[in-house]
């Protein structure tokens, strides 16, 4: 039943929303991971940000994508949490250890030992749009730990206007998306993070947008 209720939501509501309103130009679609596990790793301006790039993949795949979110923010009352796990999917991570031996992470590796697709956000929190932030350490840890998952690198410009931080309002927008192809943790095991910034930095610069005001 909750998959049905996932495909409804994305068939019916999400895919008519982002087409209709806002204007995809995607270009590397190719790269996308067809099967888990995989990681999809992007820049984070918008909570469209997620719902974007799940619609690029076949409604095949859906029950296997699992957006990394802040739990403290979408766990924050029953039906904000019911809606988040069951019908987005998405994989709640404490910002903070609850104790010293506790990891974060544990769900992203049970969740790739399940063959599942992550979408992660390595700047752990909405930045200011098309300014890529410092990547926090999570990304490194999954890829140290995974070294022949891939991670596929993605920039996406214009969701921080279409659906600014702060903002309920969706905003018609023009959104181009470069998605990049993978990368491993075992051929960059000293500087992923700095190689997956400066991949995803490549993508912006491919893009040839005015700067905004």
């Amino acid at each position: 039943m909750i998959g049905i209720l996932r495909w409804l939501y994305f068939s019916l509501l999400v895919r008519p929303v982002i087409t209709i309103i806002l204007g995809l130009n995607t270009r590397g679609r190719e790269h996308l991971p067809r099967r888990g596990p995989a990681i999809i790793a992007a820049n984070h301006n918008s909570h469209l940000d997620a719902m974007v790039l799940m619609s690029l993949l076949p409604h095949r795949l859906l029950h296997r994508v699992r957006p990394v979110a802040a739990e403290d923010y979408f766990m924050k009352n029953r039906l904000l949490a019911w809606f988040s796990t069951r019908i987005v999917g998405i994989l709640p991570i404490a910002r903070k250890r609850s104790g010293p031996d506790d990891d974060p992470l544990a769900g992203c590796y049970q969740a790739l030992e399940n063959d599942q697709i992550l979408i992660f956000f390595p700047e752990g929190s909405r930045g200011e749009p098309e300014k890529l932030g410092k990547f926090r350490a999570g990304i490194a840890k999954v890829a140290a730990r995974y070294p022949d998952v891939p991670v596929v690198p993605v920039y996406m410009h214009g969701l921080g206007k279409a659906l600014p931080r702060g903002e309920g309002l969706l905003v018609p927008f023009l959104v181009d998306i470069q998605i990049g192809e993978g990368l491993k943790g075992r051929n960059h095991p000293e500087d992923f993070p700095d190689t997956l910034r400066g991949r995803i930095q490549a993508l912006a610069g491919d893009i040839r947008q005015p700067e905004w005001d």
